[in-house]
């Protein structure tokens, strides 16, 4: 006769977990961890022994209390102090206000190509200067046309003062000589001229106010606008001879402007009882002199 199989005795190794080490009393049973912890799974969805899910917007809890949010740091930088403040919320108005933004804008922008139009006109970035072609030659005396004295004075004058001057903002040339009937020590007259070109600045309004108004600050002097001469030009004349070739002088200047380019010839002679120029000429005579060989320079000194 067969005899059943017999089943392992069971230990109370495997039944149970052991007893803790330590001495302290066992907790009740219903807080008693289980004996063995859930193990993972690949199944997709909590297992019937996972805990419920987290409200992730419930308030943390102690015992049962909400624990109140952390309070505000006090020495955290507030809005305001150098950095910017949230942005406002659009209100109904924004379409409004954005249109005027978008003018304020379209505004300024016209406003700096205006600005920048008028620096480019006027030379205020230093690289327009409207000089015309003209130059400021080294020899002012043997570039310049003075023929129209030579009848009246027909001696050459063998050492007339001359000089130059190169700038970046200013080139200029000088000439002066003697006018003379014969040929002695001393000059029947004199006959100055200078070309400046004015290479940052345009020289108008001052050049305007200087001449324009020369009768206003030098007394006894006659100013005339002259035409066809440049942009703009004065014939200023002084004459206190009365008539007479022995005592007083006569004095003329022909001033232009044309661009950025100023030019003066201006002629002077003085009378007195040791001159030996006994016939000298009229303003009149002059001032036609200085009219046609200052046009005549100055086609001379372009390019």
């Amino acid at each position: 006769m067969s005899t059943p199989p017999q089943q392992p005795e069971s230990t109370p190794e495997r039944m149970a977990p052991q007893p803790p080490a330590a001495p302290s009393p066992a907790p009740p049973p219903e807080q008693q961890a289980p004996a063995v912890p859930p193990q993972p799974t690949a199944y997709p969805y909590p297992s019937p022994q996972s805990p419920p899910p987290q409200n992730p917007y419930a308030q943390p809890t102690v015992v049962g209390r909400p624990v109140p949010p952390p309070q505000a740091n006090p020495y955290a930088v507030q809005p305001g102090y150098g950095y910017p403040p949230p942005a406002a919320p659009p209100t109904a108005g924004g379409n409004a206000a954005g249109k005027a933004v978008l003018w304020a804008v379209v505004g300024a922008v016209v406003a700096s190509a205006g600005w920048a139009a008028g620096l480019f006109l006027t030379g205020g970035f230093g690289s327009s200067a409207d000089l015309r072609g003209y130059r400021a030659p080294a020899n002012l005396c043997s570039s310049a046309d003075y023929s129209s004295f030579k009848d009246e004075y027909p001696v050459d004058d063998s050492s007339p003062t001359k000089n130059v001057m190169k700038d970046p903002a200013l080139d200029q040339s000088y000439c002066s000589l003697s006018l003379k009937k014969t040929s002695t020590s001393y000059g029947d007259a004199y006959l100055s001229m200078e070309v400046d070109l004015h290479k940052k600045t345009d020289p108008a309004p001052e050049f305007t106010a200087t001449w324009k108004n020369y009768g206003d600050s030098h007394s006894d002097y006659d100013v005339t606008a002259v035409q066809g001469i440049g942009d703009e030009a004065y014939l200023v004349t002084q004459d206190t001879s009365n008539g007479s070739t022995t005592s007083g002088s006569r004095y003329a200047t022909l001033a232009v402007r044309d661009g950025w380019m100023t030019f003066t010839m201006y002629y002077s002679a003085y009378f007195s009882t040791y001159d030996s120029d006994t016939d000298p000429p009229t303003l009149d005579d002059v001032t036609g002199w200085l009219k046609t060989d200052t046009k005549s320079t100055l086609e001379q000194l372009k390019d």
